[in-house]
């Protein structure tokens, strides 16, 4: 088997990519991104036996994070640039070592490569399979993704000045238990859950970066329309990205667009004062390739959520920055400062046509936990009037598949007196339907980001005090949530962890979930699946 990976929902056959990753990433790509999860455990194992001060750790914290994003679905595909990254953290284990007077050795903490040819070499050793109890390598896998999901969102409050030192604690925590082979299914069970508490902790690190630099969401009306100016995308989810790329395009006659999980930026007071943000150009992340060929301007991608270009008319169009990279692609690096240098790319838009409009119209956002709690008033009284019977939380990830239309479906199909509540590309399936609103208030309440889960857990909790319920659950909502990479996985284990139960996860169950495990789940927190629409309606709403 040349690779192994089962990390994202549209796995092949819903098992595992074995040739190829049905994202587009090579076996070379996915045996580095694994030595560069291992190189990152052997770090954790140091740092924990060691008992290594984490405050102290600040270059390792930093880099630990970037590494764990990397390996995200989509987020890099630039074999070099991942080598490098594994020589890096290799370097940095290889001073912690050193920091240490008991003798802690382990083939995570001591191994050494020369090429990308002896990474690979190593990387079948220590894949996926390596753990050979299906059970075991189940939770790890989930631990694993869940820590990937939580050094995403940290990583981007990290961009904005903003951290939490615990959280580094427990991704070393974490990882290093990976390696452990004495722990029992239910100590993992427990960590497993105890990620779900650090993704928490993430999600509120982060929600805090991004408000008290650009303010509380509020209602937004945002165009999806063009202008006849030469634009520049900007797609993924870092927000500074995207303050510095205004800054730097002010005044040079170039727009700015945003693409899929960047929508929400609209939503943030501080972005409004950019005359140059024009408005959300195309759909979820999968549609790229055929909307970045209409969009004829060069593309930002911040983070993940890249596509393999079908062009080398369009690859020369692409840009990536942070974690992301894919080969032959300009990667742009910030400098001591976060500062980057986008004049590449604003001189490149110089040359390129205009946008080709492609709808026109605008759609409503910016529903995160301080608007709706502006409206409390308004929504408890249209529940208890009965106007609003069902808040259906819809959030989560788009796709490729067929079977996501699902989605789309379900939302039309919806009771007209059921609210949906949204975060992440999901929404794209269904917030441009004009499914009208109750009282105005809009059926589709778009919090945000994916990260932006975390103001639909306030809601949730906002309500249950309202209403002085003893349990969330109690609560008219029903949570029917689309997945797709280990961002998505980070949230699940948050709401699990917060106690929300009976969440309907598609449009497939995790392929790295064995039944065991997958029995867990739906034992003790009502996990499922879901299946033709009208029957699904019926089980979530009208039961």
């Amino acid at each position: 088997m040349g690779m192994f990976c089962y990390q994202c929902q549209e796995t092949a056959k819903g098992t595992g990519c074995t040739v190829k990753g049905v994202c587009g990433k090579t076996e070379r790509v996915a045996k580095l991104q694994d030595l560069l999860i291992y190189t990152l455990k052997g770090v954790s194992e140091i740092v924990i036996k060691g008992n290594l001060d984490v405050k102290n750790l600040e270059q390792v914290n930093h880099e630990a994070l970037r590494s764990l994003f990397i390996t995200i679905t989509n987020a890099n595909f630039d074999d070099i640039a991942i080598a490098k990254e594994i020589e890096k953290m290799i370097t940095m284990r290889n001073k912690l070592r050193e920091k240490i007077t008991e003798k802690i050795l382990h083939d995570a903490a001591v191994f050494e490569v020369s090429s990308i040819d002896d990474m690979q070499m190593k990387a079948a050793e220590i894949g996926v399979l390596a753990t050979e109890n299906e059970d075991v390598r189940s939770l790890r896998e989930l631990i694993t993704y869940g820590v990937k999901g939580m050094a995403a969102y940290t990583h981007h409050a990290l961009n904005i000045g903003k951290e939490n030192v615990d959280i580094y604690a427990f991704l070393y925590e974490a990882l290093a238990a990976t390696l452990d082979d004495g722990l029992t299914i239910e100590e993992l069970v427990a960590l497993t859950l105890k990620t779900g508490q650090y993704g928490v902790a993430a999600m509120a690190l982060l929600d805090e970066a991004n408000t008290s630099k650009y303010g509380n969401p509020e209602l937004t009306e945002v165009n999806i329309g063009v202008m006849n100016n030469p634009a520049i995308l900007i797609s993924g989810h870092d927000l500074t990205d995207l303050e510095q790329l205004l800054e730097q395009t002010k005044g040079t006659g170039i727009d700015v667009y945003t693409h899929s999980e960047m929508l929400p930026a609209h939503y943030y007071p501080a972005f409004k004062k950019y005359d140059n943000l024009i408005g959300n150009y195309g759909n979820s992340w999968w549609k790229q390739i055929e909307e970045f060929a209409s969009f004829n301007g060069p593309i930002l991608f911040t983070t993940n959520c890249i596509v393999p270009p079908r062009s080398e008319e369009i690859k020369a169009r692409i840009f990536t920055s942070g974690a992301s990279g894919y080969p032959g692609c300009v990667h742009i690096e910030a400098d001591l400062n976060g500062k980057k240098d986008f004049s590449q790319i604003i001189n490149l838009a110089k040359t390129l046509k205009a946008p080709t409009e492609i709808e026109t119209g605008k759609i409503i956002g910016g529903f995160a936990h301080e608007q709706v709690f502006a409206l409390a008033d308004k929504v408890v009284a249209a529940v208890k009037s009965g106007a609003i019977k069902k808040f259906v939380v819809m959030a989560g990830c788009d796709g490729r598949m067929k079977s996501r239309e699902y989605y789309t479906e379900f939302a039309q199909k919806l009771p007209k007196d059921s609210v949906i509540l949204t975060a992440g590309c999901a929404k794209y399936r269904y917030n441009k339907l004009g499914l009208g609103d109750i009282g105005g208030i809009p059926r589709v309440l778009d919090a945000g980001q994916c990260n932006d889960s975390y103001s639909l857990a306030l809601i949730a909790l906002k309500l249950k005090d309202i209403f002085e319920l003893q349990d969330v659950n109690e609560l008219p909502i029903v949570y029917n949530i689309a997945w797709y990479e280990q961002k998505a996985v980070i949230v699940l284990l948050a709401l699990l962890y917060l106690g929300v139960k009976n969440i309907h996860l598609g449009p497939t169950l995790p392929g790295f979930l064995s039944p065991n495990v997958a029995k867990v789940l739906i034992d003790n927190f009502g996990i499922t699946g879901v299946g033709p629409v009208a029957d699904d309606i019926v089980r979530f709403i009208e039961s």
